[in-house]
This record gives structure tokens, C-alpha cells and sequence, in this order.
């Protein structure tokens, strides 16, 4: 939670281009803001017609409304941070750096000269007055292979040639250089190298293959300026962003014929989600309480109802009942209230049957009986099984690879998605029925109805 000094929110200033299309520019700038609960003000320096795959027209407004912009938001509101995106000219950049350095706030400066279209975005001439004028009013500046490429004039194979060249640009003077490693080195890693202070710093992650990717510098550099804003320093300004700008690209948005845009807001779906999908679980767990007979269909190692996240790729991402829901009398009782990555076994199945089905976001486990199977087929459910018994070796000796496994063998069984997924057991597992739904209410009412039937 954001802790709001004296009562007054902290205020960011985005000094960028507009994309039509939403994914970069000043509105990705924006809703990077907005997710890491910083107030976002703009001035606008040019207009852009473009969408996922192309830039087709650049209408730039003059210095001085960009000025009299940065001006009226300083003058009023104060900022504390502020960052610079598609400036395109040469008068624009000079304009810029005369004033934000009238007010002395933190200036984050994304070189933007490559569309991801590969559009210019900054005109030849405009480079060295980037050179000349920004760089030495800027805190951080967020160059990427090909920009450090072209600000340094060093040929960019590795880490060690981002280094150099964040020490060439460095000399340009801001205070601390990011060379951002979406294009450097390694297939498996995305590598930033920061260089503050005379000293090196490594940011490695996960390199996600997506084509997803439209507006990961302008995120990422709004991000480090909302941080900034926040009153982190540098190194953790960084760090920081590149955790949020992962997780943006690894949730990015596939819309558009080109690359679609990341998001920003991921974050914040995701922690709103979650008291939706424990609520739901919550919800589950009251109905199967209520209902006599649902002793009937727990397993001796007891039952348990899961809901996932949309975005789910962890068990922490999957909401269930720590303890299970245990036999009492006719009726069963939760050991506890739900809590997320209370459940892997489910979860293991929920991440992977979502894999091929976003919508089965939830899973409830039953005891294996011919009568609950008769019943589900009744209903139309599609049913599927897998057989322990011809689990590889590879994939037994792996812990947690077994569940998967069987999601794949029951799909390729009766090749779709199956809404039922059953097998016999094996030493020391008890054969068991796993249904799939939408949402862990309805799963619920689904068992009711079944413990009714059979009794």
C-alpha cells in the first residue's frame, strides 16, 4: 500500500507523444501511473496515428504549448518526478530541457527513436540536441541496444558491451544510465544493466517469448519515474520497475494484427481479481456445508474446490480450502477459510487444463464411482481418464508432473477439453474424479445435485 506523505499523493509528469493506438506513448504512461498509485499529468508533445504494426502520420504541437503544458501542472500541482518519451525535433528536446530544469524535479529520459513498427520517432538532426541539452538535465536515462547503439557510437554483441557503452553515455551526463537488455545476449534471460555512481548493476528475469510487447519502454521508464516519484532511490527505482515491467509483458494483451500492447494495469486486475475469486470459493464452500449427503462423494484423502485467477501460472495463483473439506456425518466440514496456494494438487490441474481452455478456471475433487460418472454423463459433461500405469519414468521421477501429464493424456483421449477427468489410481493414490467449471459456486451446486441423485 502507498504510504501518501502529509496527506498529498505523489505527482508524475509524463512529457511524451500520443498513440492512437494506446499501447505506448503518453496513455501507456499513464496507466503505469495510475497501477503504482501515482497521480499522472502530461504534456503532450505530438500527435501519432498509429496501431500495433504501423505509424502512418506525426503531427507535432509547438515548443512553447509543450512548455506553457509543463508549466501550468509544476506551478499547481508540483512534481516530483517526470519523464520524457517521443520528443521527434530538435527545437521540441531544446524546449523541453530549458523547462523542466526551472523546476528541479527528477527527470527520467527514454531516447525514443524507433517505433516498434519501425517508424522514426526522432528526427537525425534532433540526436545530438538529445546529446547536447537532455541528457545532461536527466537522472536516469533509459536507452535500449539499438539507442545506446547509436548515443555511445559502440557495437552492443553483450553485457560487456552495455557496459561500455553506458559508461560513453554516461560521460553525456545524467546521473545514472539503464541499457535495457530485451535485445542483449542471452535467448533465456532479459538482462538491464544499470550503471550509477562508478558501479554496475545487474537486473536479470525470465526472457518471456511473446510478441506482446508494444510499449515495454515507455512502461518501463514511466515505472522507474513512478518510483522515483515515490521517493525510492535509483537502484531500487529500478529494480522495482523491472519486476512491474515483467510482469506487464508476461500478462501483455493480444489484441491487434502487430505486436500488442503490455499491461501496465496487470497488477491491478490481478489484486482486484483476487478478492472476487476468494469470495466465489468462500461462497462454494457454504453451499457444500449446507447440502446432507455431500459426505457421500469425498474421497478418504477429503474434497477440496479451487478457483484460479484468469492469469494463473502458480499455485499461488489458485484459490482453495487449506485442509480440505472433511467427512462429518452425512454432511462435510472445511478445516478453514479459503486461502490462495492452499491447493497444488488442484492448482495442478487447473494451470494446465486452462492452458487449453481459459474458462475452466475452477476444479473440485470427488471419490471415483460408476454412479458419479453416470451422473456427469448424463448431464452431457465431456469425460476423460488418464492411467497412472503408463506414466513415464521421466515424468515420475519429476515431483508435481503427473498431474499435467494426465491433462494432456485425458485431452488427446477424446481430443478437446474435457469437462471430467478421472483415473484408477496407483500405489498409494486413491483412484479420484476431478470436474472442471467457470467458477466454484457452480461446481458446487453440481456436486449438491449429484449427492441428491445417488444418495
Amino acid at each position: 500500500m502507498l504510504k501518501i506523505s502529509g496527506g498529498r499523493i505523489p505527482v508524475a509528469i509524463t512529457i511524451a507523444g500520443s498513440d492512437s493506438g494506446g499501447g505506448a506513448g503518453i496513455q501507456a504512461d499513464l496507466k503505469t501511473f495510475a497501477a503504482l498509485g501515482v497521480y499522472g499529468t502530461t504534456a503532450i508533445t505530438c500527435v501519432t496515428a498509429q496501431n500495433t504494426y504501423s505509424v502512418t502520420a506525426i503531427e507535432c504541437l509547438e515548443p512553447e504549448i509543450v512548455r506553457e503544458q509543463v508549466r501550468q501542472v509544476a506551478e499547481d500541482m508540483g512534481i516530483d518526478a517526470g519523464k520524457t518519451g517521443m520528443l521527434y525535433t530538435a527545437e521540441m528536446i531544446r524546449a523541453v530541457a530549458k523547462e523542466t530544469s526551472k523546476y528541479g524535479f527528477l527527470l527520467v529520459v527514454d531516447p525514443v527513436m524507433v517505433a516498434k513498427s519501425g517508424a522514426p520517432l526522432l528526427k537525425p538532426e534532433a540526436e545530438e540536441a538529445l546529446k547536447e541539452y537532455l541528457l545532461p538535465v536527466a537522472k536516469v536515462v533509459t536507452p535500449n541496444r539499438f539507442e545506446a547503439e547509436r548515443l555511445s557510437k559502440i557495437e552492443i554483441k553483450n553485457i560487456e558491451g552495455a557496459k561500455m557503452a553506458a559508461e560513453r553515455i554516461h560521460a553525456l551526463g545524467p546521473e545514472a544510465v539503464v541499457v535495457k537488455g530485451g535485445h542483449i545476449e542471452s535467448a533465456e534471460e532479459s538482462v538491464d544493466i544499470l550503471y550509477y555512481r562508478g558501479e554496475y548493476k545487474i537486473f536479470r528475469a525470465p526472457r518471456i517469448h511473446t510478441k506482446n510487447t508494444h510499449g515495454t519502454g515507455c512502461s518501463f521508464s514511466a515505472a522507474i519515474t513512478a518510483y522515483l516519484a515515490r521517493g525510492e532511490d535509483i537502484v531500487s527505482a529500478v529494480k522495482l520497475a523491472k519486476e512491474f515491467i515483467t510482469e506487464a509483458i508476461k500478462f501483455g494483451l493480444n489484441i491487434g494484427k502487430g505486436a500488442g500492447p503490455v499491461n501496465p494495469m496487470a497488477r491491478l486486475y490481478r489484486e482486484a481479481e483476487r478478492y472476487g475469486v476468494l469470495r466465489n470459493v468462500a461462497e462454494a464452500k457454504n453451499i457444500l456445508e449446507s447440502m446432507p449427503n455431500i459426505a457421500g462423494l469425498v474421497p478418504e484423502v477429503g474434497m477440496n474446490v479451487a478457483m484460479a485467477l484468469s492469469c494463473a501460472d502458480s499455485a499461488d495463483d489458485v484459490a482453495a480450502i487449506p485442509g480440505r473439506l472433511v467427512k462429518v456425518f452425512d454432511h462435510v466440514k472445511a478445516a478453514s477459510q479459503p486461502e490462495f496456494g492452499a491447493s497444488s494438487h488442484l492448482a495442478r490441474y487447473l494451470i494446465e487444463i486452462m492452458k487449453y481452455d481459459a474458462r475452466k478456471r475452477a476444479a473440485i475433487n470427488l471419490r471415483y464411482s460408476e454412479n458419479i460418472l453416470k451422473a456427469l454423463r448424463e448431464r452431457g459433461l465431456r469425460i476423460s481418464f488418464y492411467d497412472r500405469a503408463e506414466e513415464p519414468e521421466e515424468i515420475k521421477r519429476i515431483e508435481g508432473m503427473t498431474i499435467p501429464w494426465g491433462v494432456r493424456q485425458a485431452k488427446g483421449r477424446v481430443g478437446g477439453v474435457p469437462d471430467v477427468i478421472y483415473h484408477m489410481g496407483d500405489i498409494g493414490k486413491e483412484p479420484m474424479i476431478v470436474i472442471f467449471g467457470e467458477d466454484a459456486i457452480s461446481l458446487a451446486k453440481l456436486a449438491a445435485e449429484i449427492a441428491r441423485e445417488i444418495g
